[in-house]
C-alpha cells in the first residue's frame, strides 16, 4: 500500500471516530424531555457528514447543513438532563488527582505537534491525523488517571458536545468559507475599494489599515487564516510588500494581528464562546469582553512593530 494512500484512510478513520462520537450523542438526545428528535437528527446527520462525507455528493452536504441550520434556528437543539454530580465528590477528586488532571489536556497539544514533525519520506503527516492522534493519546492518558467505566466516559462526551452545540461546525464553516471569499476574488474587490480612498505608497497608512483589516475580518470569520489570504491579497501585497516591506515580517505580524480580532468575536466559537459554555458562565459574551482591551493594545503593539521594522531585510 502506497503511503499517501495508507495516510489518507488513517485520516478517514480520525472521521469516522468523530461521526461515531456525534451519532452516540445523537442517541443520547433521544432521553433529551424536550426537542428529543430534532437534537438527535442533528447529531446524526453531522455524524453521517464525518463518516461518508467523501461519499456524499457535494450538493447534498450542502442541503445536510441546511437542515442542520433549520434545527439550530429553530431551537430545536438542546442539552439534555445529565446526572448532577455532588460538590464533595468534585472536591474529593479534585484532592485526589491534583494537578495530573491537567496531563491529558496538555498531551493533545503535544502529541498533535510531535506528530506533525515526521515525515514519511517527501510526504508529511495530514493535520486531521496529527490531531486525531493526539486526541487519542489524550483519551489513553486520560483513561490511565482517571480509570473512569466506559458509560461514564461516553455520557460525559455527549454531555460535553451538547454544551458545546452547533458552534462545534462552526470552524469548519468559516474555514471553507475563507476559501469560497479567496476564489470569488473579494480580496481584488477590497484592493479596488481601499485604493480609491487611500493613496498607494503611503506606509503608514497602508500598515494601519492592513492591521484593522486583519482584525475586522477575523472578527467577521471568526479565523485569522480564513481572513489572512483574503486582506493580504487586498492590502498587504499593493500596499505595503510592493512598496518595500518585508514580506516575512510583514506576514507574520499581519497575521498575528489577526488573532486580535479572535480575542474580540463570538464568531471565534472554540476560544470565546464554548470555554462560557462549558463554564456556565451566565455573559456568554464575558470571556470577550474581559479580553478586548488586551486585543486592542496588543493591535497598536501590531502596527508599532510594523513600521519599525517595515524595511528590515
Amino acid at each position: 500500500m502506497e503511503i499517501k494512500v495508507l495516510l489518507k484512510l488513517l485520516t478517514q478513520i480520525i472521521y469516522i471516530l468523530c461521526g461515531l462520537v456525534s451519532i452516540s450523542t445523537g442517541i443520547r438526545g433521544l432521553k433529551n424531555e424536550k426537542a428529543k428528535i430534532g437534537t438527535f437528527l442533528f447529531w446524526t446527520i453531522l455524524g453521517i457528514i464525518f463518516i461518508f462525507g467523501e461519499a456524499i455528493p457535494y450538493k447534498v452536504t450542502g442541503g445536510l447543513l441546511v437542515i442542520l441550520a433549520i434545527i439550530t434556528v429553530t431551537k430545536q437543539l438542546h442539552i439534555g438532563k445529565f446526572e448532577n454530580i455532588s460538590s464533595q465528590f468534585k472536591i474529593a477528586q479534585s484532592e485526589k488527582l491534583k494537578n495530573k488532571i491537567f496531563i491529558p489536556a496538555v498531551l493533545i497539544g503535544i502529541a498533535a505537534f510531535l506528530i506533525l514533525q515526521f515525515k514519511i519520506g517527501k510526504t508529511a503527516i495530514p493535520p486531521a491525523l496529527g490531531i486525531g492522534g493526539g486526541s487519542l493519546v489524550a483519551l489513553l492518558a486520560a483513561a490511565i488517571i482517571i480509570k473512569p467505566k466506559f458509560s461514564e466516559t461516553n455520557e460525559d462526551t455527549s454531555k460535553l458536545l451538547m454544551q458545546i452545540g452547533a458552534t462545534a461546525i462552526l470552524p469548519q464553516l468559516l474555514a471553507a468559507l475563507g476559501a469560497v471569499f479567496t476564489k470569488a476574488g473579494v480580496g481584488k474587490v477590497i484592493a479596488a475599494s481601499i485604493s480609491s480612498v487611500v493613496p498607494t505608497g503611503n506606509i503608514f497608512v497602508g500598515i494601519v489599515i492592513y492591521a484593522i483589516g486583519m482584525v475586522i475580518f477575523t472578527m467577521i470569520m471568526g479565523n485569522a487564516f480564513a481572513a489572512f489570504s483574503v486582506i493580504t491579497a487586498g492590502i498587504g501585497i499593493p500596499f505595503i510588500i510592493k512598496n518595500g516591506g518585508n514580506p516575512a515580517i510583514i506576514g507574520a505580524l499581519g497575521m498575528t494581528a489577526g488573532y486580535c480580532g479572535t480575542l474580540m468575536t463570538p464568531m471565534a466559537a472554540n476560544f470565546n464562546i464554548v470555554p462560557a459554555s462549558i463554564l456556565e458562565i451566565k455573559d456568554k459574551y464575558g470571556i470577550i469582553k474581559v479580553q478586548a482591551p488586551m486585543a486592542l493594545l496588543l493591535l497598536v503593539t501590531h502596527i508599532i512593530l510594523m513600521l519599525l521594522l517595515f524595511g528590515v531585510k
